[in-house]
């Protein structure tokens, strides 16, 4: 038992003692985490405009078909570009994205990390976009009559109504999108960003020891994505309690 501490305490010592190589975790979590919230926020903006468009689509354009106006021909347009952000981003890996915005159109860029949020933020508007699409499609058409009753306009009914609502519904859906979105960006250092996982590669190729260095990162990211699962619960808790 003596001995398997002792190994232990060497192993500790060499992989995140010695030189300060614990920062180098500190400073990748912290990318991580910067990536992660960013992209999120780009994400979800993304991901509600489209959901909008297509879901207005889907509901309005038999009725809009018959007037043929303006707003008939534009909406088909809009959709018609939104279909196809979500077949391409959808329909290719995440890795290929960030190397194709890193070293193709963002090439001229020297902020690494700027290029993950925006890479990342728009892979995860694709996914976010059909959460929030399923969710106001599940809210019943009597809800937007509704809204129409009382006075309100697209818009308001979708921000009043429809919203809360559909947000009840999508919370646990949009929870491991958050978690997928927050394991993806382990990624990132395909080209070059120190994240916490390239952070632990470095370090297993300074002190030519894998095991500890690994097993402290997944030990890293599986505490941020429990924390992160138990604040959702308690969220899904005060919603069921706000329906009472």
């Amino acid at each position: 038992m003596g001995a398997w501490f002792k190994d232990f305490a060497a192993e500790f010592t060499l992989n995140f003692i010695n030189d300060d190589r614990w920062q180098w975790l500190l400073e990748g979590l912290i990318t991580t985490i910067i990536i992660t919230f960013f992209a999120t926020i780009i994400g979800a903006f993304i991901g509600i405009v489209v959901a909008i468009i297509r879901s207005t689509h889907d509901k309005n354009i038999d009725t809009m078909k018959k007037r043929k106006g303006i707003g008939y021909y534009f909406l088909k347009i809009v959709n018609f570009i939104c279909t196809v952000y979500l077949t391409v981003v959808r329909g290719t890996p995440v890795v290929v994205q960030l190397l194709i915005m890193y070293f193709v159109i963002m090439a001229s860029s020297t902020n690494g990390t700027l290029v993950a949020i925006i890479a990342f933020g728009i892979n995860s508007g694709a996914y976010v976009a059909e959460i929030f699409r399923g969710g106001i499609m599940a809210v019943d058409n009597g809800q937007f009559e509704a809204g129409r009753s009382l006075g309100f306009n697209y818009i308001q009914t979708m921000i009043y109504i429809v919203s809360p609502q559909m947000f009840k519904t999508v919370l646990p859906t949009l929870c491991n999108e958050f978690i997928v979105l927050l394991k993806e960006t382990s990624i990132a250092g395909y080209v070059g960003i120190q994240d916490l996982t390239k952070a632990g590669d470095l370090i297993r190729g300074r002190t030519f020891s894998a095991f500890m260095p690994l097993i402290a990162v997944a030990l890293v990211y599986l505490i941020i994505v429990m924390v992160f699962t138990y604040l959702v619960r308690l969220l899904e808790r005060r919603l069921r309690k706000s329906e009472h």
